[in-house]
């Protein structure tokens, strides 16, 4: 269903984007936000199933400028050697990588010819979360478990679309109490926890959850149904 295509951003980088296609007309975009293993089969697979949905789903690499063609696996040597590169990445000079993710909202946009949204995972949750406050042309942004989202330097951010998020009370890398004072900071952010750990999202991870996976992918579409219709 999908193809990798080239960006270009404002500064004139060049990185590639899994665009997946759904069948007629468009009913909006979404941008789909990589976890730490890069633009790899399971995050190819979240574009597709957008796409299946109805949506022009673009998932561009936000490692290529630190390392090209990555796609990793889920095993603890892919645990490091992604945590590596996202750490690489939050090291670029401002504003990083975020003129990517830019290029992608603009060429969503401009192919859907619809309203845009943005969805990412883990590390992929953190950038959403900043997209929502700092980016141009969303109408909506869902960040699943973002990795940092609950820190005080992110939660001091204001989100400027609405936002949907997604946490798990068993995540160890996101303590619940946090979440829960991310929700009250941000009483304007739709927040739901599931009984689930970190990644429960992903079908090839040991910490997948069927239920809360599929309760999860129902809210979210109904949440960018509202706001991208």
């Amino acid at each position: 269903m999908g193809q990798f295509v080239d960006l270009t951003s404002s500064d004139g980088f060049v990185a590639p984007a899994w665009v997946a296609r759904p069948e007629g007309t468009p009913r909006g975009a979404i941008v789909v936000l990589q976890e730490i293993f890069g633009v790899n089969s399971h995050i190819r697979s979240v574009a597709d199933r957008y796409a299946a949905s109805g949506y022009l789903a673009v998932a561009p690499s936000t490692f290529h400028r630190v390392k090209q063609g990555v796609d990793l696996g889920y095993t603890a040597d892919d645990m490091q050697a992604g945590s590596a590169l996202k750490a690489a990445v939050e090291g670029l000079p401002a504003p990083g990588v975020l003129p990517d993710i830019q290029a992608a909202i603009d060429y969503a946009a401009q192919q859907s010819g619809g309203k845009v949204g943005i969805v990412g995972y883990c590390w992929g949750g953190l950038l959403t979360w900043r997209s929502a406050s700092l980016l141009q042309g969303l109408s909506a942004a869902v960040p699943y478990y973002g990795g940092g989202v609950t820190t005080p330097g992110e939660v001091a951010r204001k989100p400027q679309v609405p936002v949907l998020a997604h946490f798990g009370e068993r995540d160890h890398w996101i303590p619940l109490d946090s979440a829960h004072a991310f929700a009250k900071a941000h009483p304007e952010v739709e927040v739901h926890v599931y009984a689930a750990d970190h990644g429960f999202n992903c079908d090839q991870r040991g910490s997948y959850d069927e239920a809360a996976a599929n309760t999860a992918r129902e809210r979210t579409l109904a949440f960018f149904a509202k706001h991208l219709s």
